[in-house]
C-alpha cells in the first residue's frame, strides 16, 4: 500500500471514529451545553473545516446561535449589512428544512438582500425531525475544493445533523414527559380533592396531595368559622393539637390574611407588609423557621342568581369572576429546605389553589344541607328494598351471563384492516441525468410511450459553449497542424527539422484529446434528451403545467412510466399497533403458509371483494413512519388479476383490505381494540 493510500485511509478510520462519537454522543443523554460544543466540534474535525455554528429556531420561527467556533465576527454582529444577509439566508434555509451549499461573497441584491458575506464556502445543513424544522448546522469551509467535494461535505453533515436531530427530539420528548408527569399529578390531584364531600377529608386530601405536586416541605388548610382561621389539616400530621403555639401562630396569621383578602408570598422581606400581618408572620417564621411562605385566601365560586334565586337554587356559576366571592379558609405553603424557583412555586401554588377552592366550597355546601346527617343514614339503608328488586337483578345477571358466554363460545373470522394502494409490478421513475432546464416535454398523462422514446428535452447553455469552444480548439488545432506540415517540406536544418516534427507530434496529440473531449461533451448533450426506460403509460399527472421552463438537477424524478399490461401489486400498511396480532397467528400457522386477504377499492366501497394472496416474506420486519398512523407494517400482497383488470383500476388506487388471521371468539373480535385502548390509556 503506497503511502497516499495509507494516509487516505487513516483519513477515513478518522472520520469514521468522529461519526460513531457523535452517534453515541446523540444516545448519551448529554446536556445541551456538553453536546453541542462536542457535536460541533467533532464536525468541523471531520470536515477539516474553518469553524462552524449551530442554530436553532425559537417559539417565533427565529433562529437563536447556541453555539459557534471560529464564526466569522462580521455575521455576529446584530447592527452590520453582512449579519443582517446573512440572517435572512440561514433563516430561510432553516425554516424551509433545506440544506444548502452558498459560494462566499453571493446572494442577492434585492430589497430584502441575502447571501454569504464571507470567504468561505457556507455548508448548511438542515436540523429537522417528525416534518419538522428545528434550525441547522452551518459549516464555514474552504472554498477551493472540487464540486463533488463540497457535495461530500453536504451529505456528510446531512448525516450529522440526522443525528444531531435525533438528540433534539429526545429533548422534546423527555421535556413533554416531564410536563406529562406533572400533568398526571394534576389529575391524580383534581381526582382525589373532588372524590369526597366530607370537609375535613377534603382539607387532608388538598393539603397532603398539594404538598406532593407543590413539592414543598408542608401545606396547610385552614377554613374559616365565623371571624377566624382554624387550621383543618397540615400535611403529614393525622391529629393536629390546637393548643400548640406553632398552630395558634398559624391560626392568627391565617386569620389576618384572610381578612385583609390578597394573596401573601413572603421570602423574607417584611418591609411593605402591613403591621397587623408583619407581627403575625414574624411571630410564625420564628416558630416555623420556613424560608418562603405562601398564605392564599380561598374563596368560594361567584353564583348569578336569577329567576332561580326566589326558589332557593344554587344558580350558576359566574366564570368570569369565579373566585371573587367569600373568603372560606385559606391555604398556607411552606418550603423550609427546598429551592423551588419562584415562577413554577407560584404556578403550582394556583393550581392547588384553584381544585382546593372549589372542592372545600363543594363540601361546605354539602355538609351544610338541612338534615345532611339524617340524609346520610337514608342512604346507607336502601339495602331494606333489595327484597323486592332482587328478581329483577337475578334477571339482569342471567342476561349478561348468557352474553358473556356467548361472546367467549361463538367464533367468528379475526380480521386485521389495512389501507394501501394497487401499483403496476413494472413501473420506473424516469429522472434527469443532467442539470438543465425543461423546453419541451412530448408526452402527457396516459401517453403510450415505448422503450427509448424521448419524453423531455432539456437545454442546458454551458453544454453549448463548451461544444462551441471545443469545436472552435479542434479548428485552430488542425490549421495549425497543417501549418506545421508545410513548413517541413522545405530546404531546413535538421534541428528545424526536428523541432516542427516535435510540434507536428504534439499537435496530434492535442488533437486526439480535444476529439475525445468533444465525443464525451455530445454524449453529454445527448443526455438532454430524456428517453423512456420501458414501454407503458405515463402515469404521472400533468405532466406538462410541472414541468415547462422548469430548471431541473441531476436526478431529479421527472415521472412515472409504468407497464399496465403487467399484473398488479397490492401495497398495504398495516397499523403497527396491530402487528402483534399478526405476529401472533403466524407463530400459530407458522411461515411456510400465505395469508389470505380480501379487499376493495375505495371507489366503489359496495362492490364485491376481491381476494389476494400475501407471502410471509412480503411482510416487513420494521416499522415505517406514516403521517396519520404514527408507524406502519408495510406488506405487498398478490391479488388474483382476472377480476381485478375486468375493473381497470387506475395505478396508485387506494384499497381498503382486510388481512385474513384465522378465528377467534367473537367478544375478542368485537371488542379488542376497546380493550387494548383502555390499557394503553390508564398505563
Amino acid at each position: 500500500m503506497s503511502v497516499n493510500q495509507q494516509t487516505v485511509e487513516e483519513t477515513k478510520a478518522q472520520i469514521r471514529g468522529l461519526v460513531n462519537e457523535i452517534a453515541a454522543l446523540a444516545k448519551s443523554g448529554a446536556t445541551a451545553e456538553e453536546f453541542y460544543p462536542e457535536l460541533l466540534g467533532r464536525v468541523i474535525t471531520a470536515l477539516a473545516a474553518a469553524g462552524g455554528a449551530i442554530w436553532l429556531l425559537d417559539d417565533d420561527k427565529q433562529l437563536k446561535l447556541q453555539y459557534q467556533i471560529n464564526a466569522e465576527p462580521s455575521i455576529l454582529s446584530p447592527d452590520s449589512d453582512d449579519a443582517v444577509r446573512h440572517s435572512r439566508l440561514i433563516s430561510r434555509a432553516a425554516n424551509a428544512g433545506q440544506s444548502l451549499l452558498v459560494p462566499p461573497y453571493s446572494g442577492t441584491t434585492d430589497g430584502d438582500a441575502e447571501g454569504n458575506p464571507t470567504r468561505y464556502l457556507l455548508v448548511l445543513g438542515a436540523l429537522a425531525h417528525d416534518g419538522h424544522s428545528d434550525g441547522l448546522i452551518e459549516v464555514f469551509q474552504r472554498p477551493d475544493t472540487a464540486p463533488e467535494t463540497q457535495r461530500g461535505y453536504l451529505r456528510f453533515l446531512e448525516q450529522m445533523c440526522s443525528l444531531a436531530a435525533e438528540w433534539l427530539r429526545s429533548q422534546k420528548l423527555r421535556s413533554l414527559g416531564d410536563r406529562q408527569t406533572l400533568w398526571q399529578q394534576a389529575d391524580s390531584f383534581a381526582r382525589a380533592a373532588h372524590e369526597s364531600l366530607d370537609l375535613k377529608e377534603t382539607a387532608f386530601v388538598i393539603a397532603n396531595e398539594g404538598r406532593r405536586l407543590i413539592g414543598c416541605d408542608r401545606v396547610s388548610v385552614a377554613i374559616k368559622k365565623g371571624r377566624k382561621c382554624v387550621v383543618e389539616a397540615i400535611s403529614g400530621q393525622d391529629t393536629i393539637e390546637n393548643r400548640s403555639n406553632i398552630v395558634s401562630a398559624l391560626n392568627k396569621l391565617a386569620t389576618r390574611v384572610c381578612a385583609a383578602g390578597e394573596p401573601l408570598y413572603h421570602d423574607g422581606a417584611t418591609e411593605d407588609l402591613p403591621p397587623q400581618i408583619e407581627e403575625a408572620l414574624e411571630d410564625y417564621v420564628d416558630q416555623s423557621y420556613g424560608r418562603n411562605i405562601a398564605v392564599l385566601p380561598l374563596r368560594g365560586p361567584q353564583r348569578k342568581l336569577g329567576a332561580e334565586e326566589e326558589s332557593g337554587a344554587a344558580g350558576e356559576i359566574d366564570r368570569d369572576d369565579a373566585h371573587r366571592g367569600e373568603v372560606i379558609g385559606a391555604l398556607i405553603v411552606e418550603q423550609i429546605e427546598t429551592d423551588i424557583p419562584q415562577a413554577i412555586f407560584r404556578q403550582r401554588c394556583d393550581l392547588v389553589y384553584e381544585h382546593g377552592a372549589r372542592a372545600i366550597a363543594n363540601s361546605q355546601a354539602h355538609s351544610n344541607l338541612f338534615l345532611m346527617p339524617l340524609w346520610r343514614a337514608l342512604g346507607r339503608a336502601t339495602w331494606i328494598l333489595r327484597a323486592r328488586t332482587l328478581p329483577k337483578t337475578l334477571g339482569i345477571v342471567a342476561l349478561i351471563a348468557a352474553a358473556v358466554v356467548g361472546l367467549t363460545l361463538v367464533q367468528k373470522d379475526f380480521n386485521l384492516s389495512a389501507e394501501g394502494t394497487l401499483e403496476p409490478t413494472i413501473r420506473r421513475q424516469v429522472f434527469a441525468a443532467i442539470d438543465g432546464e425543461v423546453i419541451e416535454v412530448l408526452v402527457q398523462r396516459n401517453s403510450k410511450v415505448t422503450q427509448d422514446q424521448p419524453l423531455v428535452r432539456l437545454r442546458n447553455p454551458q453544454i453549448d459553449i463548451q461544444l462551441e469552444e471545443l469545436q472552435g480548439q479542434l479548428q485552430t488545432t488542425l490549421a495549425e497542424l497543417r501549418k506545421v506540415k508545410g513548413q517541413q517540406f522545405g530546404q531546413l536544418e535538421p534541428a528545424d527539422m526536428r523541432a516542427l516534427q516535435g510540434q507536428e507530434f504534439e499537435l496530434e496529440t492535442k488533437l486526439v484529446s480535444l476529439k475525445k473531449k468533444l465525443e464525451l461533451q455530445k454524449a453529454r448533450e445527448a443526455q438532454l434528451t430524456i428517453r423512456s426506460p420501458i414501454d407503458g403509460v405515463v402515469t404521472t399527472w400533468d405532466v406538462e403545467e410541472t414541468l415547462r421552463s422548469r430548471p431541473i438537477m441531476t436526478g431529479q424524478v421527472l415521472m412515472e412510466v409504468a407497464d399496465l399490461s403487467k399484473p398488479y401489486s397490492l401495497k398495504l400498511e398495516l397499523p403497527e399497533k396491530r402487528e402483534g396480532h399478526l405476529d401472533t397467528y403466524l407463530k400459530k400457522v407458522g411461515e411456510a403458509s400465505d395469508l389470505t386477504v380480501t379487499y376493495i377499492l375505495a371507489t366503489d366501497p359496495t362492490m364485491d371483494s376481491l381476494d389476494a394472496t400475501l407471502p410471509i416474506a412480503n411482510i416487513s420486519h420494521r416499522a415505517e413512519t406514516h403521517d396519520e398512523h404514527g408507524a406502519v407494517i408495510e406488506m405487498e400482497a398478490l391479488p388474483d388479476q382476472k377480476p381485478l383488470l375486468e375493473l381497470s383500476p387506475s395505478p396508485g388506487a387506494s384499497v381498503i383490505a382486510k388481512v385474513h388471521c384465522g378465528r377467534a371468539s367473537s367478544g375478542f373480535v368485537f371488542f379488542h381494540e376497546i380493550y387494548e385502548w383502555l390499557c394503553k390509556f390508564f398505563f
